[in-house]
């Protein structure tokens, strides 16, 4: 990210920045768009003597795994300032190093994406999508310049959409630095716009929409509306908004079935994208804005220490991804929600989602939420040949939005006049205004702070976050008014159990679930089941006739193989253990005004959505 300086002095034109290095020179060319390609000329001047080393990232801002971008590049070539050819050496995959130059190098490569996402890139007759460490090659050793790109756009309908800085020539962009660089997205396409503006202490700061999608405009102008509730809502948690640099925030917003489902958060901007246009979805893509703005607050401001600078040569791990991820993974929903977007059912349906995940997911024998935030590397999209036992990690998202929850509910049940928002209110005075980078203990001395109980703080850290307990969610929500109750009474379950079927056999695609049934009997990834009580297990239908026929405590003979040899044992079927979040209400009679006036606070007006 660009220091706070740097971002002043680009904005103010101080003599401080003609004093810094030659800018970085870039210039993206669609010519061959149809083909997914861009030629992409980079230009590095008042170099010293020796060689310079090229290369491509392989992580990504908002990304903690590794991403290895390099392998979509090629013909690479190199000049001098006189456009003579220069030579270039390779000793690894990622990177290209030109030599003999006279201060000067360009060097011009081809860009081959098509994978329109957060993380990579898109190049097609209908726009291009730029993920900046998947686009754009950099020289080692120069990351106090600025840079300059200049788009060259295929069809003049195109419009530039990015976080990067604007200039007078409306295809010319810069970025203070390379950190800034790295972190700014790009969309190209006939994109309509939609853009307000909020109030920040008298300053005002321009939200956009930047939307590439096949639908109307009323479609445009109600995904707006419910955007802008968001917004407003998500403000009021911290009581201020972002310094935006350049007094912009923009929404990258892709909705077109080429497309892959994301979101991805930037310093002053966001990616979302879903393959399914807005009325389709039935707006469901606010979901994924709302998570995303969240991050302009948590995460980009309020920034983990070990993110700080981004290293783009290697991962970046963090055990505080329980509260950037999963914090805002609460907050997403608890916005749209007091936004009066969804009502409370639709709040509870999507957190008791998350709660019962976590809650039967055992993982949670094997690490806690810091724990399940350092494996990120291994998990963000990473991809191996080798399997990975999937009991061994929980996703930090729900993990941590469990937490959130509970932490919340714990703090309005125990702490009169304190709530989850007073505990982000303080992180942001103390983190995110000043940007100074948070370690987990800040982040207990901040609830120790906001309770003015250090006690209470080091048993939440020691239980909840070092340790993989779980608040008392029947009692925290039963002052809401709301019970947990199974999602599915009455079913059968044998484990969360993937089957793979091919010439009439099936086979267990991933590890059985201790405690489950099937890892009870002994089964596990690869296995074959061959028949259950003497029905045959050819196909899906078959398999789902089985469990929806059974009940809970039924006992059944199992046949199977396991690595080729046959075998057979009696399998005891459990209960679904799935739960649900249900408003007290519909199950038990109407509420007492003190459970009324708690989740009154907490959710807002019970009322159906408003628009």
């Amino acid at each position: 990210m660009a220091s706070a300086a740097t971002v002043a002095a680009l904005l103010c034109g101080t003599p401080a920045l003609a004093q810094t290095p030659s800018p970085v020179e870039y210039e993206l060319s669609f010519d061959s768009a149809l083909h997914r390609e861009a030629r992409i000329r980079v230009t590095y001047r008042d170099l010293l003597p020796g060689p310079v080393r090229f290369r491509m990232s392989r992580s990504s801002p908002g990304r903690y795994a590794i991403h290895e971008f390099a392998k979509n590049v090629y013909s690479v070539t190199a000049v001098d300032g006189a456009g003579h050819a220069l030579p270039i050496g390779r000793t690894d995959p990622y990177s290209w190093t030109v030599s003999g130059h006279d201060g000067t190098v360009t060097v011009a490569y081809t860009l081959w994406a098509d994978r329109g996402d957060g993380t990579y890139a898109q190049i097609d007759q209908s726009h291009a999508r730029l993920n900046a460490p998947a686009s754009l090659m950099w020289a080692e050793g120069h990351d106090d310049r600025g840079a300059r790109l200049r788009f060259r756009r295929p069809d003049s309908s195109w419009r530039i959409a990015t976080q990067l800085a604007p200039t007078d020539d409306p295809e010319v962009f810069t970025a203070p630095d390379f950190q800034y660089l790295m972190d700014s997205p790009i969309e190209l396409s006939p994109h309509t716009v939609r853009e307000w503006q909020v109030d920040d202490a008298g300053v005002p700061r321009t939200i956009r929409i930047a939307l590439h999608h096949l639908g109307s405009e009323a479609e445009a102008d109600a995904f707006a509306d419910r955007a802008r509730r968001v917004v407003d809502a998500q403000i009021a948690v911290f009581g201020d908004v972002p310094d935006f640099d350049f007094g912009v925030y923009t929404f990258l917003a892709d909705y077109v079935p080429w497309i892959s489902g994301d979101g991805m958060e930037h310093r002053n901007s966001t990616v979302i994208s879903m393959p399914r246009g807005l009325a389709e979805a039935e707006y469901g893509q606010i979901g994924t804005l709302s998570h995303e703005f969240f991050h302009a607050w948590n995460v980009e401001r309020i920034r983990p220490a070990e993110l700080e600078p981004f290293d783009f040569t290697g991962a970046d791990p963090t055990p505080s991804l329980w509260f950037a991820e999963g914090f805002t993974s609460y907050y997403g929903p608890l916005t749209i929600r007091r936004a009066g977007v969804e009502n409370v059912d639709a709040f509870l349906d999507e957190m008791g989602g998350q709660l019962s995940f976590i809650a039967n997911n055992p993982a949670r024998a094997y690490g806690s939420p810091e724990e399940m935030s350092l494996r990120a590397p291994f998990v963000d999209a990473a991809t191996s040949i080798d399997p990975t036992n999937a009991n061994i990690f929980a996703s930090y998202y729900p993990y941590g939005a469990v937490i959130a929850m509970g932490l919340d509910l714990t703090l309005r049940a125990g702490f009169p006049g304190v709530t989850l928002d007073d505990y982000m209110r303080l992180m942001w005075t103390r983190h995110g205004v000043p940007e100074r980078p948070y370690t987990p203990d800040d982040l207990e001395r901040a609830l120790a702070d906001v309770t003015g109980d250090q006690a209470f703080a080091r048993e939440v850290f020691d239980h909840w976050i070092r340790g993989s307990q779980l608040p008392d969610f029947e009692a925290l929500l039963a002052r809401a008014g709301v019970v947990i109750v199974p999602r599915n009474p009455g079913r059968a379950w044998v484990g969360p159990a993937s089957l793979q079927y091919a010439n009439g056999v099936a086979t267990l695609g991933g590890a059985t679930a201790p405690g489950s049934p099937l890892y009870a009997l002994g089964l596990d990834r690869g296995d074959e089941i061959v028949s259950v009580g003497g029905v045959a297990i050819d196909s899906q239908a078959d398999w789902t006739r089985v469990i929806t026929g059974a009940r809970p405590g039924d006992e059944e003979e199992v046949r199977f193989v396991r690595r080729g040899q046959d075998g057979t044992g009696r399998m005891t079927f459990a209960a679904d253990p799935a739960l649900k979040l249900q408003r007290m209400e519909t199950r038990e009679g109407d509420l007492t005004e003190s459970q009324r006036a708690f989740r009154r606070a907490w959710l807002g007006e019970d009322a159906a959505p408003a628009i």
